[in-house]
């Protein structure tokens, strides 16, 4: 390189010429001795954000020469808006005095406290609320980010002072001066119980079982070590009795221990949430009874199925309290148009008005066309409080039982449930129903169906068949028809009794007054899909605000928004605040 007069010069390390660059920018010029000191002004502007996961806070601080450091912090706690702008403020405080700024400027969109700070526009402040939403949402940024995990300004606790009088007081008093009540039985029994106890070093201590001493604590005390044994860093949220034996086997004693424990325990908000669903009945069963045929009838969706004959896929099902008898559509949509013609030609076109109809607080159901229908007709709407399937236990029994013969008579082609329905709602009328002791048919047509095998093979009344008898057998049947209903009707109530006999002796009785906060259980449906097996039992807490009826209860929220359904008190559990 030498011969083209080329001087090889190797490059300068890239860092250092940074950090020279940036010395020669941002270095003032000496200035002369006996020159008045001009302080020039420095601009702060901050912003804060808060979301529901945490805050942010931005600060821009500008020089006299326009140049601008970007300064952002994550406040890993909650803060509203106005505590996110006093963290903003404090940061840029600080900032500026490490960077010896004499005089600031401090600019912001909101006005917090009334001091020297110039308030600004929304429009004027883009940069610093830009890098307090970058903050808040924990998404990177080019500049400085500042993780604070904790507020700058802690809130002062006061404590009361408070008489040392407790429990331990005449004890202590006995022990060391030997004072008694003057109250002979109370002299007794407070030095037999004395006989227990013992000073060491000035602490006084219990003879127990479990440890040679036990430390007696004051109230205050006990507290403490109930919440630090209970949820503390060694704490597992355990139970009463276990979280009292914990606390003896650790060396504590006080007369309340095992009762305060429990309160403890019972108050524990992650306790509370976290604890286990009861499986016991809440209240005793309470019979749905029809007073006569086709007066109350319940209504319920099946599906989806298989995609059938003109694309069905649910089923709309509709059954008679007293005679049991069962009235099926296939349907391709659940529209509220479809159900309301179902219950017109299904129900009330053949066999009269009803009186109830019972079903669940689906939308084909509890809205507007089909409540004016009911309303016309003077038809009584009850619906079953939300996720209790129980309240219409007659039709959810009889989805069972027709799901099952489904199952039973499709194979390969399950889309042929559609064709396979007619003979599978002929099989369930035709067939003794329990709580009866008669078929639906009978019940309702007053005569036994005859069934294809007694064509195949053939009965006493096949065989011997008078045709000019036949008429007159039916009608008999008609006038001997209410006596048969009757008949059925006692054995309902028999029916009922003994099932109710044997669920209540489950029940656990779990109820609520008015006013009492309670915990909302967590199904499939409403679950944080996020937090997988590690989500909570309980949502809430709720506030009952009305009986509606035995076991079910109408509900509000902390905000007073109150709760569209009554809830039954199996989906509920009592808070302690």
């Amino acid at each position: 390189m030498s011969e083209f007069d080329i001087d090889y010069r190797p490059r300068t390390a890239i860092k250092a010429q940074a950090l020279a660059d940036f010395i020669a920018e941002f270095t003032h010029p000496w200035e002369e001795e006996g020159e008045p000191e001009q302080l020039e002004t420095w601009t702060v502007n901050i912003d804060g954000s808060s979301t529901k996961e945490m805050g942010g806070a931005g600060i821009i601080l500008v020089s006299p020469q326009k140049d601008k450091f970007e300064y952002a912090i994550q406040l890993r706690f909650r803060a509203t808006n106005n505590e996110a702008e006093y963290e903003a403020l404090l940061a840029g405080l600080k900032l500026s005095k490490k960077m010896g700024v004499k005089n600031l400027t401090v600019k912001s969109d909101s006005q917090l406290v009334k001091v020297e700070f110039i308030q600004i526009p929304r429009e004027e402040n883009v940069d610093a609320d830009r890098l307090a939403r970058l903050a808040s949402s924990g998404e990177e940024c080019d500049g400085f980010l500042e993780i604070l995990g904790r507020p700058s300004s802690e809130e002062e606790t006061v404590n009361a002072i408070k008489d040392n009088v407790s429990w331990m007081s005449p004890i202590v008093r006995y022990l060391k001066e030997g004072r008694l009540p003057t109250d002979k039985t109370e002299a007794r029994k407070l030095r037999i119980r004395a006989s227990h106890f013992q000073l060491l070093d000035g602490i006084l201590y219990k003879m127990g079982f479990s440890r040679p001493h036990l430390r007696c604590l004051s109230p205050e005390e006990a507290n403490y070590v109930i919440r630090e044994v209970h949820e503390g860093i060694c704490g597992n949220h355990s139970g009463a009795r276990a979280l009292a034996h914990k606390l003896t086997r650790a060396g504590y004693y006080w007369p309340s221990l095992l009762h305060d424990a429990a309160q403890y325990v019972k108050t524990c908000d992650k306790c509370q949430r976290f604890a286990n669903i009861p499986r016991a009945p809440p209240e005793e069963i309470t019979p749905m009874t029809s007073p006569w045929p086709f007066s109350q009838w319940g209504l319920d969706i099946m599906g989806p199925f298989p995609v059938g004959t003109k694309q069905a896929k649910f089923l709309v099902v509709a059954i008679d309290y007293f005679t049991k008898w069962v009235e099926a559509e296939p349907l391709a949509t659940i529209t509220e148009k479809n159900v309301k013609n179902f219950v017109w030609k299904g129900v009330i076109c053949r066999f009269g008005i009803p009186r109830v109809l019972v079903s669940d607080n689906g939308k084909q159901f509890d809205n507007g066309p089909f409540r004016d229908l009911c309303a016309q007709l003077n038809i009584k709407n009850h619906y079953s409080s939300p996720r209790h399937p129980q309240a219409n236990g007659q039709v959810e029994v009889t989805n069972r039982t027709l799901l099952k013969q489904i199952k039973t008579r499709l194979e390969g082609a399950k889309g042929l449930w559609v064709e396979e329905l007619p003979s599978i709602l002929w099989a369930y009328r035709t067939t003794v129903r329990v709580p009866t002791g008669e078929t639906p048919f009978k019940l309702t047509f007053g005569t036994e169906a005859v069934i294809p095998v007694e064509i195949g093979l053939t009965t006493l009344r096949t065989t011997f068949h008078k045709e000019e008898e036949n008429e007159g057998q039916l009608r008999l049947n008609l006038d001997l028809l209410d006596e048969t209903r009757d008949k059925a009707a006692r054995r309902i109530t028999l029916y009922q009794e003994k099932m109710a006999k044997y669920y209540n002796t489950k029940v656990k009785l779990r109820r609520f007054e008015i006013g009492d906060w309670v915990l909302r259980k967590i199904t499939q449906a409403t679950k944080d899909p996020s937090q997988g097996k590690l989500g909570p039992n309980w949502e809430g807490p709720y506030k009952v605000m009305q009986y509606y009826r035995r076991g079910t209860y109408h509900l509000e929220d902390r905000h007073g928004k109150k709760l569209p359904h009554p809830w039954n008190a199996e989906h509920l559990k009592k808070y302690y605040p």
